[in-house]
């Protein structure tokens, strides 16, 4: 069994982001965020999305306030999470989107940081339940964390890359501002 297969089962379908198809027959996802009573909903597209790819809204889960203090926000998690394979490589990406400028750099990390925990989470589920002992072995998986902000502004798209090499943990984020069209392969850092 793959990875793919074990975390479609582990997940119920409404955590699950479906991937469509594009015009030109290319596997595109939309991840939204709802409306509520302070925010407008927006949402991103990413395109070119790889055959192999599980999305998972894993704000969805949670938080466990009645269980931790909180005090280094370790309650917090990211928006989404795409587990993918292409071109033989597994990669596991975080995302977090806000509509505006969003909160501080730190909250934004600790959200991203909180996504990987839900990850380890459920890698120890896979190990366990499943009895899948590399079930999304970290050294087979590479990481990406992006942090997307200011969606819906019409202003001219812009990308600021890590401050040093790839965007493979919280604190060297990939920043996308006002996104227009995004990629799969320039999440990743294949551009």
């Amino acid at each position: 069994m793959s990875d793919f297969d074990t975390l479609r089962e582990l997940f119920k379908t409404d955590v699950l982001i479906a991937l469509e198809e594009s015009p030109y027959g290319k596997k595109i996802v939309t991840l939204s965020e709802p409306a509520d009573a302070i925010n407008k909903g927006y949402s991103v597209t990413i395109n070119g999305m790889p055959e192999q790819a599980i999305v998972i809204k894993t704000d969805k889960f949670p938080a466990p306030y009645v269980i931790f203090n909180n005090h280094k926000g370790e309650c917090k998690r990211a928006d989404f999470v795409i587990i993918a394979h292409a071109k033989n490589i597994n990669w596991i990406v975080y995302i977090e989107m806000k509509r505006g400028k969003g909160n501080t750099e730190k909250e934004i990390i600790h959200q991203l940081q909180g996504a990987e925990c839900v990850i380890a989470y459920c890698r120890a589920i896979g190990k366990t339940f499943w009895a899948r002992p590399d079930f999304l072995n970290p050294e087979a998986y590479q990481a990406r964390f992006v942090s997307i902000r200011e969606i819906g502004i019409a202003k001219k798209p812009s990308r600021l890359p890590p401050l040093s090499g790839l965007h493979d943990s919280p604190e060297k984020m990939l920043k996308i501002n006002a996104p227009r069209y995004l990629q799969f392969n320039q999440l990743v850092g294949k551009v």
